[in-house]
């Protein structure tokens, strides 16, 4: 490996000496409570991430681990009384990591894809075949994502198949990767800021004026990270934000429903209210919030690159959030990652894990 140096690390030298050590991050952070070491929580890598800056620690397997077992889900920013930014910091971290030659074989691949075939999973061909629509100029776009493009296309197909009902001209995309899997794990922003004006200069090309998307994460990118780096001339909406203005006709349904918040959409974004209010549009469900939700919502362990590096710690913080909904017949998600990690946990507990999407498509 390459000398460290600490190029990115450097923006954030007064913040990491602000952390007081307190502990109030290890009361939420997942991938403590699924790992169970003190460096594997926020203050122990705010701890790692002053040795680099110091120069007293040099990147080691040890160290790279705990640096990568944060899935960003930023509860432990909500909870932090010295308001540290402690996802940014361990972003930039891993970003001298990557710059140094320290990045992981898993993460590696899905960034090549990424640069080769605008998709992490290294999926050839266009997305129209893919999604089965060809672009076409109208002023709504639906940006679906590569995990609902080639992974979770249930999601995609009832997303495609609402707005169908529903009358809405819309448009499919000639997307590319959205970026957010490069970002969280570290790699050059230059790179990702390609991804970025590719995607707006073909979403400006299709006349959109309302961007709206079934991922978190995507959505997470076009709301918060594009404006730092490009200029977004149309409306960015969820999914969830776009269907709660919309009169609806729903079938109804029974049982006992709960929803969980993707860290991206709830506590990243602020959209708590939208999928409940589309929820609140099925008759017959008796809906039941779980004890930790809204912006105290428990990560599902699916996000940060945590699932494709360390699946195990992945599997177990989402068996915690499982634990905590075992009192509903179905969890309702509005995030493909979310919907495959939490799904991928389940085992034999009788609990259906569902997109909002599929059961809003199923039902209209």
């Amino acid at each position: 490996m390459s000398d460290f140096k600490v190029d990115n690390l450097e923006k954030v030298r007064n913040a990491v000496n602000a952390c007081t050590m307190c502990g109030f991050c290890k009361s939420v952070c997942p991938s403590f409570k699924a790992i169970g070491w003190d460096s594997a929580l926020s203050r122990g890598r705010i701890v790692l991430t002053y040795g680099l800056l110091t120069g007293d620690l040099q990147p080691n397997e040890a160290l790279v681990r705990n640096m990568y077992t944060c899935t960003t889900c930023a509860d432990c920013v909500r909870r932090c009384p010295s308001k540290v930014e402690i996802v940014d910091i361990i972003e930039l971290c891993r970003a001298d990591l990557v710059k140094s030659g320290n990045i992981l074989p898993k993460h590696k691949a899905m960034c090549d894809n990424i640069l080769n075939d605008g998709n992490p999973f290294g999926e050839k061909g266009s997305r129209a075949d893919a999604l089965g629509r060809k672009p076409h100029n109208a002023k709504v776009g639906y940006f679906a994502g590569c995990t609902a493009t080639y992974r979770s296309k249930e999601t995609a197909r009832a997303t495609m198949s609402i707005l169908d009902k529903l009358g809405v001209d819309f448009t499919t995309l000639d997307e590319t990767c959205c970026g957010s899997v490069m970002q969280r794990v570290g790699w050059p922003q230059e790179d990702v800021t390609v991804l970025m004006k590719k995607n707006v200069d073909s979403i400006v090309a299709m006349g959109v004026e309302t961007l709206v998307l079934s991922c978190a994460g995507c959505y997470r990118m076009f709301k918060m990270e594009y404006p730092k780096y490009v200029d977004v001339p149309f409306e960015v909406l969820h999914i969830t934000e776009f269907l709660a203005k919309q009169d609806m006709k729903l079938k109804p349904m029974s049982g006992v429903v709960t929803y969980h918040d993707p860290c991206h959409l709830g506590r990243h974004c602020g959209v708590y209210d939208a999928p409940r209010e589309v929820i609140a549009k099925i008759p017959g469900i008796e809906f039941k919030e779980m004890a930790f939700s809204r912006n105290v919502s428990h990560c599902c362990g699916g996000g940060g690159g945590v699932r494709s590096a360390y699946p195990e710690d992945s599997m177990n913080i989402a068996n915690t959030r499982l634990d905590e909904a075992s009192f509903a017949d179905v969890i309702i998600t509005t995030c493909p990652f979310c919907v495959n990690n939490l799904d991928a946990a389940k085992g034999d507990r009788d609990l259906q894990v569902r997109d909002l999407v599929e059961i809003v498509d199923e039902l209209l």
